[in-house]
C-alpha cells in the first residue's frame, strides 16, 4: 500500500472541533486515508518535506459552472445584472458541444486544483449538441480532483415564459429518465468515493414546479443531493414573488428543497425568516462572493446565516460571472465582505479558512473530508508562505487568507499528488490552454 509521509509543517490546521493546530507537525498518508497525525513519523515509501509550510484541509468549492470558463470577460455581459448577462451568453452557450464542455471543464478543474481545492461540485445545466455530463466527469478524473457533478436542467423557454432561449431546454420526461441515468451509472455512495451524482434542475426561472417535485421525489428515491440557485439577487426575488406569489424560500419547502441533502447557491437575498428555516432543516449553502460582487447581486447574510446554525460552504461560480477559479481568493472575498457588511470583527481569517474547507465538506455531506485526523480522507494542501505575498507576516496561517491569494505548493487527493511545486503532474497544462484559447477565439469569431 502506497504511502506518503508530510514532514516537518511549519503549522499544521486540522479544523478538528477544538481548532486545532500543530507546529512541526507530520502526516503519513497510507493508502489514500491519513494515518497519522503527529510528529516524529516514520513512513517507508515518498516524503514531502513542508518545513515552513502550512497544511490545511484541501479547499472545497460548493458551486460551479466549469463550462463558463470558455466565456469570459464576454462585451455585453461584463456590466449586467444576472438577468441581462444570462441572456448576453445564452446563444454562445447554444454553440457548445462535448469537446468545449471537456475542455472548459479541464480548465476550470486546473484552476482550482492550483488554489488548493481538493473536492468541488459543478452545476452544468445545459446540454446542447450532443454534450453530457459524462464529459465533465471525464475531466475530472483525468485532473484528479474529487468530483460532485450535479445534472441540471431548463425546462421552460422564452415562449412558456421562462428566460432562456427555447433551444437550449429540454424536455421535462428526457430530463427525468438522463437523471436517472447518470446516477445509476456514476453515482459512488461509499466513503472515500471520488464520484458523487446530484441532481440540479437551474432555477425557479427556468424549470417547473412539476420538475422540482419529481426531481426531489428521484433524489431520495436514489439516495443523492439536490442543488439549484436560490434568492441570487433582487429579480431573482421579485420573479418569484409575482410568479408563485412567495418568497423563495417559501418556494423551496413547498416542493420539498429543504433539508440535509438540498443546497442551494448564492442566498445573498434570504430574509430572517428564510434563515430560520434552512437553519431548521440543515438546509446548505453556497456562498459565491466574487459572483455576487460581479453581477451586483448583492451581500449574502453569511454572519446572520452562520450565526443561527445555517451550514455555510464557498463556490467559486460561473467563469463568466467571476471571472476566476481561485478558491483561496473566494476565501479572502467572504471574510472581506462580511466585514463590510457587519463591521471589521464580524469574521476571521481562520472563520473563513474553516468555510472553505470543512464547512464545504459538511454541505456537500462529506463527513470523511474537511478535517485533518486519522481516518480522514487525504485531501491536503500545502502552502509555502515564503513568497512576496505574504513577506513580513507575523501570522502565517491568517495571512493564508488576509495578504494576496496564494497558488498551493503542492495538492494531494485521495493520496495522490496532482500539484508539485505549484504545478500540475496530471495534465500538459500548456497544451490544455492553447485548446481552450483556440475554442474561444472560434466561438467569437
Amino acid at each position: 500500500m502506497q504511502q506518503i509521509l508530510i514532514r516537518g509543517a511549519e503549522r499544521l490546521v486540522t479544523m478538528n472541533d477544538a481548532g486545532e493546530e500543530i507546529a512541526g507537525a507530520d502526516v503519513l498518508i497510507r493508502g489514500g486515508v491519513i494515518a497519522a497525525v503527529g510528529q516524529g513519523l516514520a513512513a517507508a515509501g515518498e516524503v514531502i518535506e513542508a518545513k515552513g509550510c502550512i497544511v490545511t484541509p484541501g479547499l472545497v468549492n460548493t458551486h460551479h459552472h466549469l463550462y463558463q470558463t470558455l466565456t469570459r470577460a464576454v462585451p455585453g455581459g461584463q456590466d449586467a445584472l444576472l438577468f441581462g448577462w444570462l441572456r448576453t451568453l445564452y446563444p454562445i452557450w447554444a454553440r457548445f458541444g462535448p469537446e468545449e464542455m471537456r475542455v472548459s471543464a479541464l480548465v476550470g478543474l486546473a484552476e482550482l486544483a492550483l488554489s488548493g481545492c481538493t473536492l468541488t461540485s459543478d452545476h452544468l445545466y445545459l446540454f446542447p449538441n450532443g454534450a453530457r455530463l459524462d464529459d465533465t466527469i471525464e475531466a475530472a478524473a483525468e485532473i484528479g480532483l474529487r468530483f460532485h457533478p450535479t445534472r441540471g436542467a431548463m425546462s421552460i423557454g422564452e415562449s412558456a415564459g421562462g428566460l432562456p432561449p427555447d433551444s437550449l431546454v429540454e424536455g421535462e420526461a428526457a430530463i427525468l429518465k438522463d437523471m436517472e441515468r447518470v446516477v445509476d451509472r456514476f453515482h459512488d455512495p461509499r466513503p472515500g468515493a471520488m464520484l458523487r451524482v446530484g441532481l440540479a434542475p437551474c432555477s425557479p426561472f427556468s424549470v417547473s414546479r412539476a420538475l422540482m417535485r419529481e426531481t426531489a421525489a428521484l433524489a431520495r428515491d436514489k439516495g443523492v443531493m439536490l442543488h439549484t440557485h436560490l434568492a441570487e439577487n433582487a429579480e431573482d426575488v421579485a420573479y418569484s414573488l409575482e410568479r408563485f406569489g412567495c418568497r423563495p424560500g417559501q418556494y423551496a419547502e413547498d416542493l420539498g428543497w429543504t433539508g440535509p441533502d438540498v443546497w442551494h447557491a448564492h442566498c445573498v437575498r434570504l430574509d430572517p425568516r428564510e434563515i430560520g428555516l434552512f437553519a431548521r432543516s440543515r438546509t446548505g449553502v453556497a456562498h459565491c462572493p466574487c459572483s455576487n460582487c460581479r453581477l451586483g447581486s448583492g451581500i449574502a447574510p453569511v454572519r446572520a446565516m452562520r450565526d443561527a446554525g445555517v451550514r455555510v460552504g464557498l463556490g467559486v461560480d460561473g467563469s463568466a460571472s467571476n471571472d476566476g477559479g481561485s478558491l483561496i481568493g473566494e476565501t479572502r472575498q467572504a471574510m472581506l465582505l462580511q466585514r463590510v457588511r457587519n463591521g471589521a470583527g464580524a469574521m476571521s481569517a481562520r472563520e473563513a479558512l474553516a468555510i472553505a474547507t470543512r464547512g464545504g465538506a459538511e454541505v456537500l455531506g462529506r463527513d470523511d473530508c474537511g478535517v485533518i485526523a486519522p481516518g480522514r480522507r487525504a485531501d491536503l494542501a500545502i502552502w509555502d508562505p515564503g513568497g512576496i505575498e505574504a513577506a513580513g507576516a507575523w501570522d502565517p496561517v491568517a495571512a493564508l487568507v488576509l495578504c494576496a491569494p496564494p497558488r498551493v505548493r503542492d495538492l494531494i487527493v485521495e493520496g495522490r499528488p496532482v500539484v508539485r511545486g505549484g504545478r500540475l503532474v496530471t495534465i500538459d497544462l500548456a497544451r490544455l490552454i492553447e485548446r481552450q484559447n483556440s475554442l474561444a477565439r472560434r466561438l467569437a469569431g
